[in-house]
């Protein structure tokens, strides 16, 4: 095969598993929202099952799963029936995946299964299988055909399983009101989670608090710049933030300035500085910074007291983004 050739045969296994996909479309039914009310309304966890190819499938689904808020866990069914069974409880609903649901090794372990668990919802393409007949539940995945070579290998099929899991677990969310915050509290450490969760003062150094006095020497805020990480320093008078100096204050200072020896940082300091609460979520800050074209925010404590500083890059390492 050539390159075009090749292209060509990428697109039809595609479009074969497409197909298959808009079949599977009209086969969400009664028992698709059955199956999403039995997996809301357990107490217990919900148990995948497979074998063979269906395994990863199952596997991907637990993730999903757990990942917005239903507990779940896979049980392989060649392993069921030496001792693995033991993590069934009563009040799981087990969904079993297979496409033929006559695997030698799902026909042996279902019966214990099903009398372990409080529902079971079978997945397969055969709903007249033993599979099909025997679960409390059927999801139809019917696959006229594999794609490629043969009709052998799976592919359509676990397409199929991989989709109607996906619409299960979505279902589940959406019925089950799983918010974004929900959702972070399962990745704190994905940039999503951070983005959900994480506040100012999570990010914020808290050994770095540079600052001078209304009426502290230029030598005195050149020594609080350089003693810093962030090229700021707060101004303040009585314990108030009154002002900030940055780099670029001094720069400007200096062009301006042939002798500074009589100036004070009240004389170069910017006023009304920006800035933000250490309990506001970072992605405030990050905007904060985007939206004034600035390079830091000042924090303030619960009492509104001036309390470190809030970088850019800080901020971006750590995997904040600002809403669009």
């Amino acid at each position: 095969m050539n390159s075009k050739e090749i292209i060509a045969f990428g697109r039809e296994i595609i479009r074969r598993e497409k197909a298959e996909i808009e079949i599977l479309e009209n086969n969400i039914t009664v028992s698709f929202a059955a199956a999403v009310s039995a997996i809301c309304q357990t107490s217990g966890k919900v148990v995948l099952v497979g074998i063979g190819k269906n395994m990863p499938i199952g596997q991907k689904m637990v993730a999903t799963l757990n990942s917005t808020g239903t507990r779940a866990q896979f049980l392989h069914a060649a392993e069921a029936i030496h001792g693995d069974l033991g993590l069934l409880d009563k009040k799981d609903v087990v969904i079993i995946l297979s496409k033929s649901g006559n695997t030698k090794e799902i026909k042996n372990v279902f019966p214990y299964l099903k009398n372990l668990s409080a529902k079971s919802i079978a997945i397969t393409a055969d709903e007249n299988s033993f599979l099909g007949q025997n679960a409390d539940l059927v999801l139809c995945t019917p696959i006229t055909k594999e794609a490629g070579p043969l009709n052998l290998a799976p592919t359509s099929s676990t397409t199929a399983q991989l989709v109607i899991c996906d619409a299960l677990a979505m279902a589940v969310k959406k019925l089950k009101q799983f918010t974004e915050v929900d959702f972070g509290q399962y990745h704190p450490g994905g940039s999503l989670g951070k983005n959900l969760l994480y506040t100012v003062e999570d990010l914020m150094e808290k050994n770095q608090k540079p600052n001078v006095q209304w009426d502290s020497t230029i030598k005195e805020v050149i020594q609080s710049l350089t003693s810093g990480r962030y090229g700021i320093t707060a101004v303040l008078k009585n314990n108030e933030i009154v002002g900030v100096i940055t780099d670029g204050d001094l720069r400007r200072m200096l062009e301006k300035h042939d002798s500074f020896e009589h100036l004070r940082a009240k004389d170069i300091a910017t006023q009304n500085p920006k800035t933000i609460s250490g309990n506001s979520l970072a992605k405030r800050a990050l905007e904060l910074i985007n939206k004034y074209a600035i390079g830091q925010l000042l924090v303030l404590d619960k009492n509104g007291e001036y309390n470190g500083v809030i970088d850019f890059h800080r901020l971006t390492q750590e995997g904040i983004h600002a809403e669009k």
